[in-house]
C-alpha cells in the first residue's frame, strides 16, 4: 500500500521559513509528478508547487520566487522550501503524487495519492 507522510510544518512568524518534506512509502516502482497543495478553512484546496520525475516545476502565482520544491528520486522524498512567509500562507500543506506501484498480487498499477497534510501557521 502507497502511503505520502508529510512532516516539518509549524508555528513561523512572518517573514520566516519552514521547509516541508514528504515520504512516499510503500512497493514504489516510479514516482510520476510531486505536487504540494494547501487548503485554509473555508477555502478551496489551492496548488502550491509541482516538480516532475525529470524536475521541471510550476508554481502557484502566489508563491512564485518565495517557495521552491525540490525532490529525491532515490529516497522518494518531496520537499518544499518556503521563504518570506506570510499570514495568508497558513493552511494544511498536502502532499500529492502520481505513482506507479506493485500490488501483492504482482500487479502494476498507477494512482495519484494524498498525504494526511501537515499544518503551517504563520502569525506574530
Amino acid at each position: 500500500q502507497v502511503r505520502l507522510m508529510e512532516s516539518g510544518g509549524g508555528l513561523v512568524q512572518p517573514g520566516g521559513s519552514l521547509r516541508l518534506s514528504c515520504q512516499a512509502s510503500g512497493r514504489i516502482i516510479r514516482i510520476n509528478t510531486m505536487g504540494w497543495y494547501r487548503q485554509a478553512p473555508g477555502k478551496q484546496r489551492e496548488l502550491v508547487a509541482t516538480i516532475t520525475s525529470e524536475g521541471i516545476t510550476n508554481y502557484g502565482d502566489s508563491v512564485k520566487g518565495r517557495f521552491t520544491v525540490s525532490r529525491d528520486n532515490a529516497k522518494n522524498m518531496g520537499y518544499l522550501q518556503m521563504n518570506n512567509l506570510k499570514p495568508e500562507d497558513a493552511a494544511l500543506y498536502l502532499c500529492n503524487a502520481d505513482i506507479w506501484s506493485r500490488t501483492e498480487s504482482s500487479e502494476d498499477v498507477q494512482g495519484r495519492y494524498w498525504g494526511q497534510g501537515t499544518q503551517v501557521t504563520v502569525s506574530s
